[in-house]
């Protein structure tokens, strides 16, 4: 016996509509669920204020970074106002800690350097933070370091630098940032006489250099740039994977012979500065306005307006987001204890 084929016959036919008239409505609801939740999630920014805070004085790399990504962030949150709040102090971690304990409703976001990974390992007083609880939203950067010098002064190569019998004056931002921090590692490894002087915050170190009060610093080559463009300092050295396009002779460290104590350090100043620019919330963030915060960094970051303008700010980009680098942070912060003996054996929080 052959049964009818219901998808063919006149009462299957019927069946069949009467049973996609039923599924459809229920499917199409099932499907703008997400589309509608999402929605409600960025409902929530509307006619609110996001606290973009730079832990530093305005003026600096740090600022820069934060000023241009808060706009374009700004433009992917429709009906939100980004403000930066600049809150120096203490190597950045009074800008940190701000960020860390702000209340986790998605309306405090902040930016402070990676130094603070190597006073998180050391348990620099102060901190009230835990760099792998942050709510990470993103990277902007992966900040090659540079050593620079005034041009005035008589140190025209890194063999210069060594070879001085006197105590060299480098300027740097509070005790424990990453300008503090690394020149210390950075004078180890070369076997320099740097002497290292705190409380130099945003543009400051560089007018000292201007003034005479000290010979040089160190930071990212991002925040230095437009400095070293007036001709008022000349890199003697720079820290990174590989060098950067403007700094075709300019030596990298990889490059130095330096005891294995030494390629130690460059190669742990190298891996950490990998985390250039970061932008977290503190933890817990609610999940959905998170969701949305890294969104529309994303966006940001990619939005052909901004690409434009960070161009004409000389401002690198390499991105990176959200759980990403999250997972690098942790990487950061888990030093081998080889690693962590070294960096005690060389820095004091005094």
């Amino acid at each position: 016996m052959v049964y009818p084929n219901p998808s063919t016959s006149r009462n299957g036919r019927r069946g069949g509509k009467r049973m996609l008239k039923k599924f459809l409505p229920g499917t199409v609801l099932f499907l703008l669920i997400p589309l509608i939740s999402h929605a409600q999630d960025y409902a929530f920014f509307k006619g609110k204020v996001i606290s973009y805070i730079v832990a530093t004085k305005p003026g600096g790399g740090y600022d820069a970074y934060a000023r241009l990504i808060g706009k374009y962030m700004q433009k992917y949150i429709p009906g939100s106002t980004v403000i930066v709040k600049n809150i120096p102090g203490a190597g950045h971690i009074i800008g940190a800690n701000e960020t860390y304990l702000a209340k986790p409703d998605g309306l405090t976001i902040g930016t402070f350097n990676t130094g603070l990974i190597y006073s998180q390992i050391l348990k620099q007083p102060g901190i009230k933070f835990d760099l792998t609880r942050y709510s990470w939203i993103g990277k902007a950067s992966s900040d090659l370091r540079v050593l620079i010098v005034g041009s005035k002064t008589p140190y025209k190569t890194i063999k210069d630098l060594i070879a001085s019998k006197e105590p060299v004056k480098f300027a740097a931002s509070g005790v424990g940032s990453s300008a503090y921090n690394e020149t210390i590692m950075i004078a180890e490894a070369l076997g320099a006489n740097i002497k290292v002087i705190p409380g130099y915050s945003g543009r400051e170190g560089e007018m000292a250099i201007l003034r005479g009060e000290v010979a040089g610093t160190n930071g990212a080559y991002t925040g230095l740039v437009s400095f070293i463009k007036t001709g008022e300092a000349r890199v003697l050295l720079q820290i990174g994977a590989k060098k950067h396009k403007d700094l075709p002779h300019v030596p990298l460290a990889s490059e130095l012979k330096v005891s294995p104590k030494g390629a130690a350090l460059f190669k742990l100043i190298e891996a950490i500065n990998e985390l250039g620019r970061l932008t977290g919330a503190p933890p817990n963030v609610v999940p959905n306005r998170l969701a949305v915060l890294r969104e529309a960094y994303k966006k940001a970051l990619n939005d052909p307006g901004f690409l434009k303008e960070a161009q004409m700010m000389a401002l690198d980009l390499d991105p990176a987001f959200g759980e990403d680098v999250a997972k690098m942070m942790k990487e950061a912060v888990n030093q081998p204890p080889e690693n962590v003996n070294l960096l005690r054996s060389l820095i004091k929080f005094e």
